[in-house]
């Protein structure tokens, strides 16, 4: 639920996304920098050969990052976080491209619910509409259109990051990944910095201790401690407090196709993710 509530920080911070990512991310590997006291940490620390990989993946969760908060600027919480999770549909698929993992029925399925939730939640032809509204240049684009489009940006980045883990990564340390990850998007983002007022630093440094830190170890924590498919089912809470704190914070009602497409789209991630944890035992 910590990350419901990210989309408040964003609006709050009013400045661009990449001065949001930079100072947060730039906050946290102080918060982080804590976990090399301990001996077996130090001892997980990746070797060189490894880091054009977490460079990599470092580049990918920036554009999946700044995707996703980019659309909670430009389009409606609900919007940003619902067309966000048509990711566990799309790993199945990029699983079965990159990977040649099996596709079953379900996974079908599932992309034939996420489609059309899709479809229900912008009226119809409005997801179509969205794509054929893109131009050059951007500031010609309406910021809903932005919005959307980003938000559907931000399931695709994820989805590569997560198959990009399996094949890089998987066996390494998540809190040490998680540090350099952030480590190279801070020095990704370092061209672009510049004085922001105080309040909005304060702002950024808690969210860098909240979202940035606390969320992902966290989650990660919970994972070694819980079933899969316990932590699938608290995994879809995100999207239902985003949408909560939007109505609250800044009086974001959706539409009743909101509600039915956003299940449909939620639905399909969870056959995935549920088809996925029976696979794995």
């Amino acid at each position: 639920m910590i990350w419901s509530c990210l989309g408040v920080f964003v609006r709050k911070a009013e400045v661009g996304v990449p001065l949001i990512l930079l100072y947060s991310t730039g906050f946290s590997l102080i918060y982080q920098s804590v976990i090399f006291v301990r001996k077996d940490i130090r001892s997980a620390v990746p070797p060189f050969k490894k880091l054009p990989h977490i460079m990599l993946l470092a580049l990918v969760l920036l554009l999946n990052t700044f995707t996703f908060l980019f659309a909670y600027q430009k389009t409606t919480f609900a919007n940003a976080v619902l067309t966000h999770y048509i990711a566990p549909v799309l790993v199945a698929f990029m699983g079965w491209f990159f990977l040649k993992e099996r596709v079953s029925l379900s996974d079908i399925v599932a992309l034939v619910a996420a489609m059309t939730g899709l479809y229900i939640m912008f009226g119809g032809g409005g997801l179509v509409d969205c794509f054929r509204k893109l131009s050059w240049p951007p500031e010609r684009i309406e910021p809903e259109t932005l919005g959307v489009v980003s938000g559907l940006a931000s399931g695709f980045f994820y989805a590569l990051l997560i198959v990009m883990v399996r094949v890089f990564v998987k066996r390494d340390n998540p809190y040490v990944l998680v540090f350099f990850q952030n480590l190279f998007i801070t020095l990704y983002l370092v061209p672009f910095f510049k004085i922001v007022p105080t309040k909005t630093v304060l702002l950024l440094a808690l969210m860098g201790l909240i979202h940035s830190t606390l969320a992902p170890y966290l989650y990660y924590y919970g994972l070694s401690g819980l079933p899969a498919h316990k932590a699938a089912v608290l995994g879809y809470l995100e999207p239902l407090g985003a949408i909560i704190f939007g109505m609250i914070f800044f009086n974001e009602i959706p539409h009743k196709q909101v509600y039915i497409g956003g299940a449909l789209i939620l639905l399909s991630g969870y056959l995935t993710i549920a088809k996925r944890n029976r696979d794995n035992g």
